[in-house]
């Protein structure tokens, strides 16, 4: 297998995105008043390299720490690694808004690379699919910024979650997920966290890292509300956000003495290679209810009409003009909201991240720290799989990421490697069986 991968873009390799991982981490300010004995740079790229290399706990990366070979110096840039007690204690007091910035880096860098041309969409837009996620819930373990829920019959749900933010596009697999806005409890809040208020922290932040990126805000019918349009208009984005009857019995009972004054458009369009029928009904200016009846939306309809008779109803509201030339393309884009889902959430928690396992709470921000760490892993493994023909190579070889996974810590516990680079050939390329070298007993 010849390993074209020598000309794929150096800067987007995992052995450059460690190294500039390593170096935003060294600039992470150290809240210890003391000269501590492990830098605070080395336990944040340690989380990493536990996310990384996919470890399902603080003990199993622990036990790795044993490993005689020197892998965590020469593909991680980690002089001391910290124990699990250790790691936790480091942690638990750093400002989690200090790694933010680690995200803007990666994407600043696929920027450069053009590896974001894939996913403009429509009208030079990327869709950035917003959603938010439980990654842990416990009726006993709890840490003082844990959302609380108090049950009727007595007893507390403990959770933690957070907002995702992913670049996605309807044609590719891969995502690019942006930093995340926790969701907890503020310090002298009394109420919790909630989802919106984390969306608007969100916006803020992300016109602040991108001023000019423009995107199309694609999200589930719990963000079709007034003060979040408003929010979204603020922050100079477009929006597709899906919509039910049930939910929003005004819009749509305007939408039908509209069709029936004969004011709405429709559209229908066969594809003849599968034989569905796509019909598309839309109509402009609709008030979003009738408490915000200046707050008017367009409505887009589809109905996916198969050969059997099955058939799949999906509906949206939009900032967009609709026209027969783009509502093919809207609907597509709607529909790509599920891939934060399946494509994020259900990766982190299913594929080898381990994200709904309790790494540590701590007494401040340790969850949040990890989560953020965890999340910075996947966005490199999403680049390689996206920009290194070395790391395709290796999970085409492997066939899974479980295996592909499986195999680099296998690697990395037994052998020595200058980079991650070369741990790669060697999964693609084989290595050599020969007698085992034992080491001095003496």
């Amino acid at each position: 297998m010849g390993l074209s991968a020598r000309k794929a873009r150096k800067h987007l390799s995992a052995d450059a995105l460690f190294r500039r991982v390593r170096a935003r981490c060294d600039e992470v300010p150290d809240p210890r008043s003391l000269e501590p004995a492990i830098p605070l740079g080395d336990a944040l790229m340690s989380a990493f390299a536990m996310f990384s290399l996919k470890d399902p706990s603080l003990l199993a990366f622990d036990q790795r720490r044993q490993d005689p070979n020197d892998n965590f110096r020469t593909i991680y840039g980690i002089d001391h690694v910290p124990c699990d007690t250790q790691m936790r204690a480091i942690l638990d007091p750093v400002a989690p808004d200090h790694l933010q910035p680690l995200f803007g880096d990666i994407f600043r860098c696929l920027q450069r690379g053009k590896a974001l041309e894939p996913f403009v969409y429509l009208d030079g837009h990327y869709l950035l699919s917003l959603d938010g996620t439980t990654y842990f819930s416990s009726t006993k373990d709890h840490c003082p910024s844990c959302l609380d829920k108090h049950h009727r019959g007595g007893g507390v749900t403990y959770s933690h979650q957070l907002l995702g933010a992913t670049l996605v596009h309807p044609d590719l697999k891969e995502v690019i997920p942006l930093a995340p806005e926790p969701i907890i409890n503020q310090d002298g809040h009394t109420k919790n966290d909630c989802e919106r208020n984390a969306t608007r922290r969100w916006l803020q932040h992300f016109r602040q890292e991108h001023p000019h990126l423009p995107v199309i805000v694609i999200e589930d019918g719990l963000s079709a509300n007034a003060p979040h349009l408003r929010d979204l208009r603020a922050a100079r984005v477009h929006y597709i956000i899906g919509v039910k009857p049930g939910d929003h019995a005004f819009l749509f009972q305007h939408l039908r003495d509209a069709d029936e004054a004969g004011r709405t458009q429709h559209l229908t369009q066969v594809d003849p290679a599968t034989g569905i029928l796509h019909h598309f009904r839309f109509h402009h200016g609709v008030p979003l209810n009738e408490s915000n009846l200046d707050e008017l939306v367009n409505v887009l309809e589809y109905w996916e009409i198969h050969a059997d008779g099955s058939v799949q109803y999906f509906s949206w509201i939009t900032d967009f003009v609709l026209t027969p030339d783009n509502v093919y393309a809207i609907m597509r884009g709607g529909r790509a909201r599920w891939k934060i889902e399946n494509e994020t959430f259900n990766t982190l928690k299913n594929q080898g991240y381990h994200l709904e396992h309790n790494y540590g709470h701590g007494e401040h921000n340790l969850s949040v720290v990890l989560v953020l760490l965890m999340m910075l892993a996947f966005l490199v493994d999403q680049t390689q799989q996206l920009c290194c023909p070395l790391f395709q190579a290796a999970w085409k070889k492997l066939r899974t990421k479980r295996h592909l996974w499986e195999q680099i810590r296998h690697c990395f516990g037994d052998f020595r490697f200058d980079s991650m680079t070369d741990l790669l050939t060697a999964l693609v390329r084989g290595i050599v069986r020969q007698p085992p070298v034992l080491a001095n007993s003496t």
